[in-house]
């Protein structure tokens, strides 16, 4: 599965004049379409992928998008009718084995029109699905830093930051990846290229930004990231790929927003006028401008607190999902890979699938959620004896 047809492979053979051997155990060419896409030959930090496209006749070096999986001692690559590979990394756990490497997705297609040229993005596979992160907007002073230390405070364990990025050296008492991952410019505004900000603005010189990395961390953690961001920054999240909710915060009006800014007494005069003037364009813009779900008026707190957990569908009596717990086995190099509808069977050991035979791992692939740049979720893995077991059942790992 995955082998090039006669025409592209007689192609490929005429054009490797880029150190690759076609039958090399890690570069793996995998046809979809008219385009090749040879996966491997890795170089110091990730796995390389070239593509060889037929129409043109040549290869394509592409701009490879999303976190990238590091070498390996040899893989798999499966076709998937989603525009994706499967990848998966022999000589490693299932748990940091399994990759899509997107190469016709809608976020593919989208980037490869505001790049203007071939992109692929790769995506970590995981077991399990997360909450949809919960993006917060509204002017200063409006009280959704209150509205969401409330939230923290009576459900600890459900909801998590995301740490921002930042090209600002660390103030006193700052510690990094705690307050702030304090970065290189030069390395945030490669990552941003690369597609893995959410969103990222220049604030006094300096850069600040959300990677979805971090959004990511805090459902590997088995919690829902809370996004508490401007309006500006919620635009690009909504223009990105991640699936999130998104709630609007507003006054009841100007004049009260004005009164509780006054009363914080933190401020000139000056920064007041400023404030005021910029929460004006924020209201007209989260009110009018289709980037918010929902619009909450925090007229009374409590009442708007209430409003907000009611939105976020909780009664005081849920608990946190559970941390997917890993999937346990070990990828040998001797393995062998068959698909079945949306189903890939994993057999350790031999080459050729028999029906009748020991030692099955399949992965279901019907409930992917996400994808590139953050994470495809949604794995579900399953141990069988023999695939007459399919009929029956599966047992699923824990």
């Amino acid at each position: 599965m995955g082998e090039a047809p006669a025409f592209i492979e007689d192609d490929l053979q005429k054009g490797f004049s880029n150190g690759f051997d076609l039958k090399s155990k890690d570069a793996t060419p995998t046809v979809i379409g008219n385009k090749a896409y040879l996966i491997g030959g890795a170089d110091d930090e990730s796995i390389r992928v070239q593509v060889w496209d037929h129409s043109r006749g040549g290869w394509v070096n592409p701009t490879v998008l999303g976190t990238k999986p590091k070498p390996c001692k040899g893989h798999s690559a499966v076709p998937l009718n989603e525009g994706q590979i499967l990848v998966i990394q022999k000589g490693t756990s299932l748990d940091d084995g399994v990759w899509f490497l997107e190469v016709d997705t809608q976020y593919v297609r989208e980037q490869r029109k505001i790049l203007g040229t071939e992109v692929v993005a790769w995506s970590k596979g995981v077991k399990g699905n997360a909450e949809k992160p919960v993006v917060i907007s509204g002017p200063s002073g409006v009280g959704k830093g209150t509205l969401i230390s409330m939230l923290m405070k009576e459900f600890p364990s459900m909801f998590g930051f995301s740490v921002s990025h930042t090209t600002r050296a660390p103030r006193n008492m700052e510690k990094d990846s705690i307050h702030y991952h304090f970065t290189e410019r030069s390395v945030m505004e490669n990552d941003i290229k690369d597609g893995k900000f959410l969103e990222f603005a220049s604030v006094h010189g300096n850069l600040y930004g959300t990677s979805v990395e971090a959004v990511e961390v805090v459902a590997d953690a088995g919690k829902r990231c809370i996004l508490d961001i401007d309006v500006q920054g919620a635009r690009s999240v909504r223009a990105s790929s991640l699936e999130a909710i998104f709630i609007f915060v507003s006054p009841p009006s100007m004049e009260e927003l004005e009164k509780r800014l006054r009363a914080r007494g933190t401020e000139t005069e000056e920064q007041i006028l400023k404030r005021l003037r910029n929460a004006q364009a924020e209201m007209e813009q989260g009110k009018s401008s289709g980037i918010f779900d929902h619009i909450l008026y925090n007229d009374n707190l409590e009442e708007c607190y209430e409003n907000l957990k009611e939105l976020l569908g909780l009664d005081g009596n849920v608990t946190a999902t559970p941390k997917s717990s890993p999937y346990g086995v070990d990828l040998p190099l001797d393995l062998s890979i068959s698909k079945i509808d949306q189903k890939i069977i994993i057999k350790r050991g031999s080459p050729e699938l028999k029906t009748a035979t020991k030692n099955l791992i399949v992965l279901d692939l019907s409930t992917l959620k996400g994808g590139a740049p953050g994470r495809t979720r949604g794995l579900n893995v399953y141990a069988i004896d023999s695939l007459s077991d399919e009929l029956n059942g599966f047992n699923q790992l824990s």
